[in-house]
């Protein structure tokens, strides 16, 4: 394992400190628990607070901002952010109108975030995010996996909860959003979790696991490596079935990298899945490419579709201003 590192144990903690140093315009630190608010706090507006395990970086932290998150709770390396966190930012933000928590469904997250809404005195409502198409039961998950589709959900809740839409409204668009997306992602290689000093899991050179989770997760299958064009319509096959969208309609394409896919490699994937959803009588109106939801330094890529309508394309270009999304 070679990383830049003093002891693990103080990864998490340091890495957000050098985060909010980086975006002091934006961010605020609490140290204790560790979670990290945006700068602006809104007033008489839904707070929306998501969080899970660290090394899936930009995601959560990194989208704290106007237009998105309140704030963020990074939990150790893939591993919950705990209870008494997640209490603490949904106290520190709350604005009068409720908190809405955006929970990927990891098994350790959804406890979590459970355990914290019963343990708060404030209106509290949860969107769960399982875009995953990959599999429909995992080891690690009941049902589908929350994956990049989190941003999604994310971006377009957070123009809603800016706007003034109230807490229930958030949670139903969500809960839209969420129908309305899926992801599929592949691995090449392998990442390693500081503290475990090893591959998570073997791959041969010639080899890619094949609906790999963000965690290096089993997917479906593992096989020979593929020239791209084969690998997006390996990806896309399972997208469109699960969407089952009509030709004509309007989607979003996010190209999302595992943190260690260069982007020249991205945005190729990029041009080769807009070919082909064209192909299929369907219109890309939105892009989003980049490492955005990550495993640390695994080489990788998943694609995200979302279907599109008026509201969630006008909700998608609302004004965003987060460390690592702004427009």
């Amino acid at each position: 394992m070679k990383k830049f590192l003093n002891a693990s144990e103080d990864l998490v903690r340091d890495s957000v400190a050098g985060l909010v140093l980086a975006h002091q315009d934006l961010l605020v630190l609490n140290e204790s628990p560790l979670f990290v608010v945006r700068s602006q706090a809104k007033q008489g507006r839904v707070a929306l607070l998501s969080g899970g395990g660290s090394g899936h970086e930009p995601l959560h932290t990194g989208y704290v901002g106007h237009g998105m998150l309140d704030a963020a709770c990074p939990g150790e390396v893939f591993t919950a952010p705990t209870p008494d966190q997640i209490a603490a930012a949904a106290q520190r933000v709350e604005a009068g109108q409720g908190v809405l928590m955006i929970v990927k469904n990891y098994a350790g997250d959804v406890a979590s975030f459970q355990v914290a809404a019963d343990m708060l005195e404030i209106d509290c409502a949860t969107v769960l995010v399982n875009d995953d198409v990959a599999v429909d039961y995992s080891t690690r998950s009941p049902g589908r996996r929350g994956v990049a589709g989190t941003l999604v959900v994310e971006k377009m809740i957070g123009a809603a909860a800016e706007a003034g839409a109230d807490l229930y409204e958030c949670k139903a668009l969500g809960a839209r959003v969420n129908t309305n997306t899926a992801s599929m992602g592949v691995a090449l290689t392998s990442c390693t979790v500081p503290e475990a000093g090893a591959p998570t899991f073997d791959i041969g050179a010639g080899e890619m696991e094949v609906g790999v989770g963000i965690h290096g997760e089993p997917g479906r299958y593992r096989r020979a490596l593929m020239p791209a064009n084969d690998i997006v319509a390996l990806l896309l096959e399972p997208v469109l079935k699960d969407l089952g969208l009509a030709a004509g309609r309007e989607v979003l394409l996010h190209v999302n990298g595992f943190g260690g896919t260069p982007l020249i490699e991205l945005h190729l994937l990029n041009h080769i899945a807009t070919q082909q959803l064209r192909a299929q009588g369907l219109q890309v109106k939105r892009w989003l490419v980049g490492n955005h939801s990550t495993s640390l330094e695994m080489a990788g890529a998943s694609l995200t579709l979302t279907a599109l309508d008026d509201e969630l394309l006008r909700l998608w270009d609302a004004p965003v201003v987060t460390p690592a999304l702004r427009w």
